[in-house]
């Protein structure tokens, strides 16, 4: 059995990951969904750095003393989950990527999105009282969870929390986490519109990953976790399996982080 820790996307909380935890903790697993800075529903959000969000990911595990994880990240997830896993490297079994972005240092989420999605953040937070972004009901529905009735889409949308700006448009220094070459499967959507196929699609972060990391791929949307849980859940646990080739290093030793995310 793995423990998993889901580190949700952006907009998204510990919330969103329930239907797959559950099923996972029915098969036996031990699974974590950590809500990060400034997504909880009376968090402030002006002030709050990528940074933070990646201290608060260490302090996290290290808090629950968590050991041999299954650290997933979804989109946005991928930024905190890189920046925490140097620190963390010694309690990690393997790093999951799913439909999510891997940065490289000096790299921000705006930096990897298309131009119009980066002008769209902006103008968000520009609208906003507390430099936060929200998407859009059109882009949600259209891009990120297609593949649900919009009475699902109707239900959901409300349920996101605005996005702290400065944690899209912050960048990290990565170069531990390159250097250590941890253990890593990208897992990768079939029907995911949030990032259009080509230039700008999800299938390059796969080479960002150490040589030797598989590619899986699994059914559905962007909001896979909400609208095919069970075959999602799935795809973790065969994520958490699968062979890895020995050109993928293992973990070791790092320093520690600080900040508390929400369960």
């Amino acid at each position: 059995m793995s423990t998993f820790v889901l580190v949700h996307g952006a907009c998204h909380g510990g919330w969103s990951w329930r239907p797959v935890a559950e099923i996972l903790r029915e098969q036996g697993h031990t699974v974590h969904t950590p809500t990060l800075p400034g997504l909880g529903a009376e968090d402030a959000r002006a002030d709050v750095r990528l940074a933070d969000s990646v201290s608060a990911l260490v302090e996290y595990v290290e808090s629950r003393d968590l050991r041999d994880i299954v650290l997933v990240g979804h989109s946005w997830g991928g930024f905190p989950v890189s920046g925490a896993a140097a620190s963390i490297a010694d309690r990690i079994d393997r790093l999951v990527y799913w439909s999510a972005f891997v940065p490289r240092t000096g790299e921000s989420l705006i930096d990897l999105c298309p131009p119009p999605y980066g002008e769209m953040f902006r103008a968000s937070a520009q609208s906003s009282r507390d430099n936060s972004v929200m998407f859009p009901f059109e882009v949600f529905t259209a891009a990120f969870m297609q593949d649900a009735g919009p009475e699902v889409q109707r239900v959901i949308h409300p349920l996101l929390e605005r996005q702290p700006f400065h944690t899209m448009n912050d960048s990290l220094d990565l170069e531990d986490w390159a250097r250590l070459a941890l253990p890593s499967v990208y897992l990768l959507s079939d029907d995911d519109l949030a990032l259009p196929p080509g230039e700008y699609g999800w299938d390059r972060f796969a080479d960002r990953l150490p040589a030797g990391s598989p590619m899986l791929r699994t059914p559905g949307s962007h909001e896979a976790q909400l609208t095919t849980p069970a075959t999602l859940a799935a795809s973790f646990v065969e994520a958490a399996t699968v062979p890895l080739d020995s050109a993928s290093s293992g973990p070791t030793p790092a320093s520690v982080g600080a900040g508390r995310p929400q369960e």
